[in-house]
């Protein structure tokens, strides 16, 4: 058994392959992902999206923190711009996710007169 799922998780190094199957593969896999991704966010209930807002943020965070690293390994201008790019991107992420957080706790506050 294990000797059949080896060359399914690393076909590339096992077969060669063309990019069209590649590519079909790669957005079969993506396609996939939203799809899951979409019928668990739809199912869970208001009073845990506080919670998930900053799991939400710590994943944003380890985003932000690769971006760093992969930016910081790039050699061209264009890597290096898109990399910046990809760390602004991820910092405003993650603030604007403490942000809604911050606000979405406020309403559980009681009022001050």
């Amino acid at each position: 058994m294990p000797s059949l799922i080896v060359p399914l998780l690393f076909a590339d190094a096992v077969l060669p392959e063309d990019p069209a199957s590649r590519f079909i593969r790669l957005l079969t896999v993506f396609l996939l992902a939203m799809w899951v991704g979409f019928e668990v966010i739809t199912k869970v209930p208001q009073r845990l999206h506080t919670p998930l807002t900053s799991g939400s943020n710590a994943i944003s965070g380890i985003t932000a923190v690769g971006a760093i690293v992969v930016a910081g390994a790039l050699t061209t201008g264009a890597g290096t711009l898109l990399g910046f790019l990809a760390v602004v991107l991820a910092m405003i992420n993650v603030a604007g996710g403490f942000v809604v957080t911050h606000r979405m706790l406020e309403m559980f506050q009681p009022k001050k007169k």
